[in-house]
């Protein structure tokens, strides 16, 4: 069990765990923005996002990747490269999709669903696979910008 628990495994374990709530966070917000306050679905989306990439935020510097400076510049650095990063994976997911998409990835997965007898229409929606395939891409580049450009400076007072 404490093999399980290397310093680097309790990072990942904790990425996944707080990156799964960032998801919840986002969805309940977005929810929370189009229910109770009729807002439209850009301006609902966009604040969902804020409040993901905010809560992210400030979890990954607590307790995934342990940076110990709350000095305004540090925080400052820290916040900026982390939501620029966010960003360059949003735009990569947000083109990435549509053009795998277009090289008719997802209809190998059609095919493979058919196969199965699958018949949900969630199986056979259209980039669905490559919406999938890109979620992991950017899940492992947020990991590696946040390790290796956003916190790097990681546990200095």
């Amino acid at each position: 069990m404490k093999k399980l628990l290397t310093k680097q495994n309790k990072e990942i374990i904790l990425y996944i765990i707080f990156g799964i709530l960032t998801t919840l966070i986002s969805w309940g917000t977005y929810a929370l923005l189009i229910n109770l306050f009729s807002l439209s679905i850009l301006i609902s989306n966009a604040l969902s996002w804020v409040c993901g990439v905010t809560f992210a935020f400030v979890t990954n510097k607590i307790w995934v990747f342990e940076s110990k400076s709350w000095q305004l510049q540090t925080t400052i650095k820290e916040g900026t490269a982390f939501v620029s990063a966010r960003i360059i994976t949003g735009i990569l997911e947000v083109f990435g999709v549509p053009l795998l998409s277009l090289t008719g990835f997802d209809k190998i997965f059609f095919e493979i669903a058919a196969k199965m007898g699958l018949s949900m229409k969630l199986f056979y929606t259209e980039g669905i696979y490559s919406k999938a395939v890109f979620a992991v891409v950017v899940i492992i580049l947020n990991y590696i910008f946040s390790k290796l450009l956003v916190f790097r400076n990681q546990k200095k007072d």
